[in-house]
């Protein structure tokens, strides 16, 4: 009898919460040398993984009453050129090395998007192991993450502002606060909820610190979060929703000059850090970051806020979609000249051509569609590459999350 008729599919729940964690430990080999030098004891990850199962959908596939593959999708929320989607946040992936080559995890992945689907997540992100390996599942990169090293004397000078800096803990509601002012008027950003918030401190050694700069109303324009160890300023993430916010944090960490000797840290723009410096030779390394897939092309589209045009504008293409049926297939994409768009199959064949993979990275405006036409990942005419580029906007997306 083959092995993969008497393994079944079913939800994970509460009472598989240790064979969760036991699969992800085991895929990912974080081991308990990992989980003490950031203060985890092997009970308190177990018990920070409970709101996933009970918040998520997981399901895996059993080996009797052994979980031996999971998958499990966050209902989250994510900022897409100001409007608001419903995401599925694809996490938890794995499968025992002996279970491997049989085709569970596709079939997982299958199930994982149908319930995206029925629940109006009409996008997915996910941080991916494996780019080829999400690739060929119809997910794309959309981010990157830039590091940088900055050594002390290369700090920037102090400059005026008129707000304050207030230090505070990084549980502190003051700090989703400023995160949710920012988040809003952030494209691709994720609007944390406490799961996602939870997830994005999971990782972290108990000694973060965090920084906000509040401005002359006393709104939270940006904070940076941190800590300091062996003379290195370690950055996680700043954030700031204007150019004082910005000089105001530097302004707070250059006044940390005589306690460090570099500043390492992490960026999520696509906006290189030197060429703001005085000096501006720089240690930075960029690297891509998170993955979407478009889910539902019809839903996506329908909620997408294209930029407005004096004229009607129309598009016939081929989509092709590695996994998803309900994409696959010919549309006409229509645009009215206030920017709302719609798709609708057609009978007609047409010789317009794209993959799901690269009209998700072109509607989040991570690459845009002249280049994605001169690589060859758009097949069409001069002229709709032009209509492309009219009607999306000319931002790149911002995400600082890991989950």
């Amino acid at each position: 009898m083959s092995r993969v008729k008497q393994l079944k599919i079913r939800n994970v729940g509460l009472e598989h919460l240790e064979q969760y964690n036991q699969l992800l430990r085991y895929v990912f080999q974080v081991t308990y040398r990992d989980l003490h030098q950031i203060g985890w004891e092997e009970q308190e990850i177990i018990r920070a993984k409970s709101p996933v199962l009970e918040q998520a959908d997981v399901i895996g596939w059993f080996d009797g009453d052994k979980l031996i593959s999971q998958v499990a999708v966050y209902p989250m929320k994510v900022r897409i050129f100001n409007k608001t989607y419903s995401m599925g946040g694809l996490t938890g992936v794995g499968t025992y090395p002996e279970y491997a080559n049989q085709g569970l995890m596709h079939k997982l992945l299958v199930q994982a998007l149908e319930k995206m689907k029925s629940k109006g997540q009409s996008i997915s992100y996910l941080y991916p192991y494996s780019i080829p390996y999400y690739r060929r599942k119809g997910w794309e990169i959309i981010s990157d993450k830039i590091t940088y090293e900055i050594s002390d004397y290369q700090l920037p000078k102090n400059k005026q502002v008129s707000g304050d800096i207030e230090r505070v803990p990084v549980e502190s509601e003051q700090v989703r606060k400023a995160y949710e002012r920012f988040a809003t008027q952030t494209h691709g950003a994720l609007l944390r909820d406490s799961l996602a918030w939870n997830e994005y401190w999971l990782w972290d050694p108990d000694d973060m610190m965090a920084a906000i700069y509040y401005n002359s109303d006393d709104q939270p324009d940006g904070y940076v979060l941190y800590r300091i160890a062996d003379e290195v300023f370690h950055i996680k993430d700043m954030i700031f929703v204007n150019e004082e916010a910005r000089s105001g944090l530097w302004n707070f960490i250059s006044a940390h000059f005589s306690m460090i000797s570099k500043v390492v840290g992490n960026t999520f723009t696509d906006e290189p850090l030197a060429f703001l410096l005085e000096d501006a030779d720089i240690k930075e390394t960029i690297s891509p970051y998170y993955m979407a897939r478009i889910v539902d092309l019809e839903q996506f589209i329908s909620e997408y806020p294209f930029k407005p045009d004096t004229m009607d504008r129309e598009w016939t293409f081929t989509l092709d979609d590695p996994m998803l049926a309900w994409n696959q297939g010919v549309w006409r994409l229509s645009i009215t000249a206030e920017g709302r768009g719609n798709v609708a199959r057609v009978s007609e064949r047409s010789a317009d051509k794209i993959d799901i993979q690269t009209m998700t990275t072109m509607l989040l405006g991570y690459k845009r569609p002249d280049y994605l036409h001169k690589i060859g990942r758009i097949a069409c005419a001069p002229e709709t590459v032009d209509m492309l580029e009219d009607a999306i906007e000319q931002q790149t997306p911002y995400f600082s999350d890991y989950f």
